[in-house]
This record gives C-alpha cells, sequence and structure tokens, in this order.
C-alpha cells in the first residue's frame, strides 16, 4: 500500500463511501431509468418495444468508449483531473438527453453521459491500485461495490417516483444534481494518488507501446474476457427487466421493489467476497462462482423448458438471487486479478481492461436481449453459456500465469496455484 501523493491520504471510513459514489454513477444512470422505459418509448415512438432497450445499450455503448479515453488521460495529467472532466461531460450528457426532441438526440446524449462517467468508473478503479493491491485491493473493491448496491437497491424505485411527479426528464436533472455533489466531494477531500515522475506522455505512440505490452500479458487479457463473458448475460438482464417484470410476470408498480431484492443479493455476494478472499483466494473463489453458474443455469434451462418459457416467478427469483450472488464474487476478483500485473500502466491497464471487457460484454448483452419475446429462454441459456466461457477463459489466463516468470501463480497472495 502506497500513501497519496498531494496531501494526507483519506481515511477508509471516508474513502470507500467517497469510491462507492463515483462507481455508482453507472448504476443510478442505468436502473433509474428502467421504470421510465414504456413512457420514453411511446413519447418517442419507436417501432418495437425492444427498441426501448438502446436507451441502457447506448450508455454502455458510451462507456466502452470513454473508458479508453479517460484511463490514458488519467496516466497523463493525474486521476483528480481526469474524474473531474468525467464528471462535467456526464452532466452535459444529461443536458442533452433532458431537452433532446427525438429519440436519435436522446440517445446521444445518453452515449455523452457513458462517455463521461466513463471517468469516474474507470479512473476510480486505478486510484484504488495507486493505494492497494492484491487482495487488499480485492477487499476494498468488495466494500466499495458492497456500499455502492444499494444504489440499484433504490434507484428504479426513485426514478418511478421522479417520473411519477416530473416526467422521465426529470430523472436527468437528478442525474446532474448527484454528479455535482460527487464533483465538489472529490475535488475538496480526495488527494491526487498519481506523482509526477510516474505519470506517462499522451501520445499515440505512447498509448500504443502501452497497449502493446498490455496484450502480451495473457493473465491480464484472460481475466478481462472472463469479465467481458460473466457482464454480458447480466447487460441483457438489465436492458430488458422492466419487459420481464411488468410485462412477463406482471409485477406493475411492485417492479421496482423485485428489482431492488436482486441488487441486494450483489451486495451480499460482494460482502461475502471481503469476508473470503482473504482466505481462500481470488483465483479459487472465482472458479467456484463460475462453476456454479454454469451449472445451476444448466438446471434453468431444463426448468424453463418444463414451464414452457416462463417459470414460476417465485423459482425465477429464486434462481437470479443465487446467480448474482455468485455474479458479484466475480466482478471484484476478476477486475482484481486482471490489474495485479499492471501497477506500472494502472490507468491505460485499467483503461484497457474495461474499454475490452465492455465490448465483448454488451454486443453479446444486446443480442440476447433483442432476442426477447417474453420468455426467458434466451436469459437462462446465456448465463449458462456465460459460467462455462467464464471459467474456461481463467484457465486460458492461468496458463499464463504458469508459463511467465513475471506473474507465478501466488502474485495475488491466493498462497495456492488456484
Amino acid at each position: 500500500m502506497s500513501q497519496a501523493v498531494s496531501g494526507r491520504a483519506l481515511r477508509p471510513a471516508e474513502f470507500v463511501p467517497l469510491v462507492a459514489l463515483l462507481m455508482s454513477l453507472v448504476a443510478l444512470a442505468i436502473d433509474a431509468m428502467l421504470p421510465a422505459l414504456p413512457a420514453i418509448g411511446r413519447d418517442f415512438g419507436t417501432a418495437r418495444a425492444n427498441d426501448a432497450q438502446f436507451v441502457v445499450m447506448s450508455l454502455f455503448l458510451g462507456l466502452g468508449i470513454g473508458q479508453f479515453i479517460f484511463g490514458p488521460l488519467s496516466d497523463r495529467v493525474g486521476r483528480k483531473p481526469a474524474i473531474h472532466a468525467g464528471l462535467v461531460l456526464f452532466m452535459i450528457g444529461c443536458l442533452v438527453s433532458i431537452f433532446a426532441p427525438t429519440f436519435e438526440a436522446m440517445i446521444a446524449g445518453r452515449i455523452l453521459q457513458g462517455i463521461g462517467v466513463a471517468g469516474p468508473r474507470i479512473v476510480v478503479i486505478a486510484l484504488v491500485r495507486d493505494q492497494y493491491e492484491g487482495r487488499l485491493m480485492a477487499r476494498v473493491m468488495s466494500f466499495a461495490i458492497t456500499v455502492f448496491i444499494m444504489v440499484p437497491t433504490v434507484a428504479p424505485a426513485l426514478g418511478q417516483g421522479i417520473q411519477s411527479l416530473g416526467g422521465w426528464r426529470a430523472i436527468f436533472v437528478m442525474f446532474a444534481l448527484i454528479a455535482a455533489i460527487a464533483l465538489a466531494w472529490f475535488a475538496l477531500r480526495q488527494p491526487e494518488t498519481l506523482p509526477a515522475d510516474r505519470r506517462r506522455p499522451l501520445s499515440p505512440r505512447a498509448i500504443g507501446s502501452a497497449v502493446g505490452e498490455i496484450a502480451r500479458i495473457r493473465p491480464a487479457i484472460g481475466y478481462t474476457i472472463a469479465t467481458g463473458f460473466v457482464f454480458a448475460p447480466f447487460v441483457a438482464y438489465l436492458g430488458a427487466a422492466q419487459q420481464i417484470f411488468q410485462e412477463s410476470y406482471g409485477t406493475g408498480a411492485l417492479f421496482p421493489l423485485y428489482f431492488g431484492v436482486l441488487a441486494l443479493s450483489f451486495g451480499v455476494g460482494s460482502l461475502v467476497n471481503a469476508r473470503l478472499v482473504m482466505k481462500y483466494g481470488m483465483r479459487r473463489l472465482s472458479k467456484t462462482a463460475a462453476a456454479f453458474i454454469a451449472a445451476v443455469s444448466l438446471v434453468g434451462v431444463a426448468g424453463t423448458f418444463a414451464f414452457d418459457g416462463l417459470p414460476p416467478f417465485w423459482l425465477f427469483m429464486g434462481y437470479l438471487l443465487t446467480v448474482f450472488v455468485s455474479v458479484a464474487l466475480l466482478f471484484g476478483n476478476l477486475n482484481a486479478l486482471a490489474m495485479q500485473p499492471l501497477g506500472h500502466l494502472a490507468g491505460v491497464g485499467a483503461a484497457v481492461m474495461a474499454s475490452l471487457s465492455t465490448f465483448i460484454s454488451v454486443p453479446l448483452g444486446a443480442l440476447v436481449g433483442q432476442s426477447f419475446d417474453g420468455t426467458m429462454y434466451a436469459l437462462v441459456g446465456a448465463f449458462a453459456v456465460s459460467g462455462a466461457a467464464t471459467l474456461a477463459a481463467m484457465r486460458w489466463a492461468e496458463g499464463g500465469e504458469r508459463k511467465s516468470a513475471e506473474s507465478p501463480p501466488a502474485a495475488d497472495g491466493d498462497g495456492t496455484g488456484g
């Protein structure tokens, strides 16, 4: 662990909530919009019900683009200026969506929001990596995720309430106000963590060299691909959640409640991971979770066929609860494993890892989401494939660790080979 370079490092009691708030802007920008998707589709006259999913997918697209911009930028100018710029750009995107006259213009604002929110989202990982590594980094990230998971728990209800008072455009006003609060807190309290002598030049040649170096680090690439596979069916779930709950299962105004219950399962999984990772290690927990997702989803596929594509609601909720706890175990650990050999390239490394995982997960997730037809075949099947593919990617990554003298199997502090 290292100290912040410009002033005294924040105490964990303040650092973790601040990190959680910065990370949670992505979840807020997605989940608070879900109850508004039908109204947005009606107001803009979209051709298909599934088209409203692009309100979610477009933000992910911007996120993938922005992550690659802000990572290298933070390596050049420092963590704080990069996060400041991202938050300002996010607020500008909110203004574009507020005043958008067409669906296409509103989607453009969402892409801009995604590019902007990538600043805090990606640079926060480098910020944490500047001060922590290995299991300690995984533990800090797990605690931050446990705090920020409360956002998707309440975000749909918050969005639904704001929509009922001021329409769906008022939700974007809320986003801008919260981003302004985050900007003020971060600017006033968080010291810079990247010293001047560790900053890298911002040039195509320098970035290309760094990307080329990262591409040759098989564990970093392998664990990033695994992260993309994990996230793909979750992207599909987010895009289709309103349709699943309100149209397929007819939950009506209770949709935010059920969505929030499932979001809590991520908090439970992250808290469990924070407690177990120091004992069992990141690789062992991740492999166990991926294998479990594949196995339980294969059973889920059979059950879905047994109920003609629409299992009883209580059974479907139970399935998602168990799967989401396992997905939560994977998120923090796979990110930490991918970043472990990239301490000297934390900014660019975080950007490449996040962009690659996003560009894997979003097209695959959109494919699953756009195939939604009122049944659960595609979603449950996607989780089964995701678990198996994640496990395969992890095994490939570990093969690189065993062959590399620079990244031995115990580099993350597991104390075992996996």
